[in-house]
Parts: structure tokens; sequence; C-alpha cells
């Protein structure tokens, strides 16, 4: 558990904050991907900075899922720079190698093998965190994930250092992206809230976070989906995603994201895609340990029906997220995806592997169980 303490701006119009929220450093690395890096917002944040007198250098090369070897080559990239602040737009992946490169490009941090290998740095270069995308919280975590394909799977780097000094929540950044953008890093930042608030480790701090999180997500991610302009709502998915984050540094993640990190680091499945899939399945396993609490996240969906005993509620609410990916229109299958059936067991080898994760659900799984979940992906097994 960390103290958040960056600085944070957010709201329509919020751009010009910019200019009183960053420090005097003269040298800006801004990191982000070749998609984001085209978009007028991003274009217009490059301007304020230059002409607030940064020298700005670009790093558009982050991939959708970096492995440790893309984040040594961005290193190597950025420390010919030697930036004096390191600013990152864009996804979780762009938000995560901001947070590492500000670590690693201080001069008395670990290595990067280091880190991996479960070192903790003391030190950090300063860090603004622009998120494109309403799904990670990456922008409030003291995480970093990085993929590790020879053991197919993800490493999270994790420490309090890793947290930013400015974040900047900025809706017109986020209405660029396509329907199914939203729709599954929407369910990224549901699953955050929903796996923490159900978590062993949960507490009333990451109880409140994912509470106040999960009341503003059901009520505007459908809408943020279908009206990309809406900057109102799409306002309103950066801060769920935020309060994600917030659950998560004070709570933990389980079931969902340990067995999605097989699908993302063998398969190379987008992160909120894989969650998406695998939401209800395993909050089926879940809702038995969980029904108190899952009631209660169902009382904050708008047409619920309240009327219902707190079972019913528990059951009710696993329907409504199937119904939620189904309406989104995100894939609820693997096979249609390109994962055959034969990989099941080395799926489950691998998420059983995920024991930080693991650790936090609130009922033991078995190699049987973790099977059980992915054979339902594939309809025809």
């Amino acid at each position: 558990m960390a103290t958040i303490n960056s600085t944070l701006i957010s709201g329509a119009g919020a751009f010009s904050a910019l200019t009183s929220l960053l420090p005097e450093m003269k040298k800006v690395l801004l990191v982000t991907d070749s998609n984001v890096g085209k978009l007028p917002a991003t274009t217009a944040i490059h301007a304020l900075l230059t002409e607030n007198g940064k020298e700005v250098q670009i790093i558009d090369t982050v991939p959708a899922e970096p492995t440790q070897h893309d984040m040594a080559q961005i290193l190597t990239a950025a420390s010919a720079w030697q930036p004096e602040l390191v600013a990152g737009i864009g996804g979780g992946s762009v938000l995560d190698v901001t947070k590492l490169l500000s670590v690693l490009l201080h001069p008395q941090s670990p290595g990067l093998d280091a880190l991996l290998n479960g070192e903790k740095p003391a030190h950090k270069i300063p860090s603004l965190l622009i998120p494109a995308t309403a799904g990670t919280g990456s922008e409030a975590t003291p995480n970093a994930i990085l993929a590790i394909p020879e053991q197919n799977t993800k490493v999270g780097i994790i420490s309090p250092v890793l947290l930013p000094d400015y974040v900047a929540l900025l809706p017109e950044l986020t209405t660029s992206m396509p329907a199914h953008i939203a729709a599954s890093t929407g369910i990224d930042a549901l699953c955050h809230l929903l796996e923490c608030f159900t978590a062993t480790v949960a507490n009333p701090v990451s109880d409140n976070a994912a509470l106040i999180g999960l009341h503003k997500l059901v009520r505007h991610i459908d809408i943020s989906v279908q009206q990309p302009d809406n900057l109102a709502a799409r306002l309103e998915m950066l801060w769920a995603s935020y309060y994600g984050g917030v659950a998560i540094n004070h709570a933990g993640t389980h079931l969902v994201h340990a067995l999605s990190y097989p699908l993302g680091g063998t398969w190379h499945l987008p992160h909120g895609v894989a969650n998406a899939i695998l939401l209800a399945p395993c909050m089926a396993v879940v809702r038995p340990h969980a029904e108190a609490k899952f009631a209660q996240v169902w009382d904050l969906i708008p047409d619920a029906d309240r009327s219902l005993s707190t079972e019913e509620k528990s059951y009710a609410l696993v329907d409504w997220l199937a119904a939620l990916v189904k309406r989104l229109a995100l894939p609820d299958s693997l096979l249609a995806l390109g994962v055959p059936p034969e990989s099941i067991d080395s799926l489950s080898e691998a998420a059983l592997n995920v024991k930080r994760l693991l650790n936090n659900a609130p009922c033991h799984v078995s190699k049987d169980d973790v099977q059980a979940i992915y054979r339902t992906l594939f309809p025809a097994c």
C-alpha cells in the first residue's frame, strides 16, 4: 500500500492548466505509441510544451503489450536524451513504460533485470501521466506490467516510487478511441474495481475507492462507448478508471487478471479483451464467496431490481456482467480469437503460477477449477 500524492488536474478544456502544472524542467521526453502520437490532442500537448520553453523528444514506439526486450530498447533510446521529465500519453502500456523510464533513467536506479528480479528502486525523475484510454488506472498505481515471452506470462514490477508526480485526466484524448477499444478498456476498469472490492486484502480504503468507481462506471460505460464525443461520460469513465487504480493501490486484483495474464503473454490478446472474456466465468466462481458485496454492486446499477434477496442479487450481477460484455460486442469465445482448446492445460499451468494475484482471491482454485473456467470459453468443448 502506497500513499498517492500526485498533483492531478481533470476536466474538458483542462489542457491550459498543464502550463501551471508542469515543473521548471527544460528537457521533456514524451512517450506514446504510433496511434496516440498522431491525435490532435497529443499534438496540442506537444505544442504547449514547446511553447513554454521545453525541449521535447518523442518516443512513439511503445507496443500494445510491451515485453522486457521492448522496454530495454526504449530505455536505450531514452537514455541518449537524458530528460529531466518523462511524460506519457496513451493507454496502460504507454503509462507503465513511462513509469519504468522515470525510475530507470535516474542515475542511481537498479537496472531493468534487477527490477524484474524484485529489487526495489528508491529514486526516480519526475513523471507526468495522461491516460488516453479509460481502463488501466495505471496513473494511480505503483505497478508496471511487462510481458515475459520466455515464460508465456507477464510480470508486475511494484514500488511506490513508480507512482507519478503529475496526472492529467483529459476526456478529449479519449474521444478518438474506436468503440471496441473504449469497451475493452472500460471492462478492464470494471475488473479492477470488482476484483479489488472482493479481494481477501480488501479494506475500507479500497472498498470506498471501488464503490465510487463502480458507481461511475455502471452508469457511463454504455454511453461512453455509444457516444464517443460525450465528454461528460468520457470524463466519468476516466475517473472510474482512476479509482480502479486507487483500489489496486490499496488492495489488488485476483482471479480474472491471473487467468488473463497467460492469454496476453502467450497469445498476445489485448489485455481488456482477455479480461472481458474471463469476467463473467471468473465471477461465477467468486460469487458464492462474495454474495454481500456482489449485492452491493448490483444495487449501484440504475435499473437494478433492488427487491431481490442478497443471493438473488449476486446471481443477477453475474448475469449482468455477461450481458454487458455481449452488449458491448466484445468476444466471448477464445476459439474465435485463434486460441485452440489444446492450450487449456498450458494456460492453466501458467495462470496457477500467478500466485501474487491468486492469493487475493476470496476462494481457493485448483488446477481443475482453472481448467474448467478456460473450458467455458470454448463453446464446443
